[in-house]
């Protein structure tokens, strides 16, 4: 979703921003993203971000834009009787916006818990950065797909895992080197529509 169908490429940076804690959440990310997922929650959403106004969280929603070509490429996928998926570190509320105005079937993420009007210090998070390649097969496994039939599109390392078991990988301006070991095409502009010669159908 970050980078792939909206234009910023991590949510949780730009919600930083929103919170004033950009500079603390670059280190806290740097410093667990890889290697402690649930020390980054910790000290993210249980402390720098316990008890923040939801109008800001909201705003920002709200106010994010598709990267070009999203609506042409999903109506495409749509018309071809394609079946799509969001699976995403970012925020469900997003991802359920992106959902209704696309048209998606399905959608993994995780989820900034609020009550009252205040984020709680709580987080939902099924979705650590190494899990997306398990959701992807758990997809599968449930509508008995095969892994060489999904297409993914990539961005960042987060998508390494499914980057390596899917039957096409697409990178769409990646940003890690070692992702785009294992992307099979590569485009270099923030188009969507440019996936679209690439598709079987």
């Amino acid at each position: 979703m970050d980078g792939v169908i909206f234009e910023h490429s991590n949510f949780w940076m730009e919600l930083h921003k929103k919170y004033n804690t950009h500079e603390q959440g670059v280190e806290l990310t740097k410093k667990y993203l890889k290697t402690d997922y649930a020390k980054l929650v910790e000290e993210v959403v249980g402390k720098l971000w316990k008890d923040k106004p939801e109008a800001p969280f909201l705003e920002l929603v709200n106010s994010i834009q598709y990267i070009d070509g999203a609506k042409e490429l999903f109506k495409f996928l749509k018309q071809n009787n394609y079946k799509t998926a969001i699976i995403s570190t970012g925020e469900k509320k997003l991802a359920q916006r992106a959902q209704k105005d696309l048209d998606i079937d399905y959608i993994y993420t995780n989820q900034l818990l609020f009550k009252d009007g205040k984020t709680t210090g709580e987080f939902d998070w099924p979705l650590a950065a190494d899990r997306k390649a398990v959701v992807l097969k758990k997809l599968c496994f449930e509508h008995n797909l095969d892994l060489k039939d999904c297409i993914v599109v990539v961005h960042d390392h987060a998508d390494i895992g499914m980057a390596k078991i899917a039957g096409l990988t697409i990178g769409l301006c990646p940003d890690d080197p070692e992702l785009e070991k294992y992307c099979n095409e590569i485009i270099n502009k923030k188009d969507l529509r440019e996936i679209i010669s690439l598709l079987p159908i």
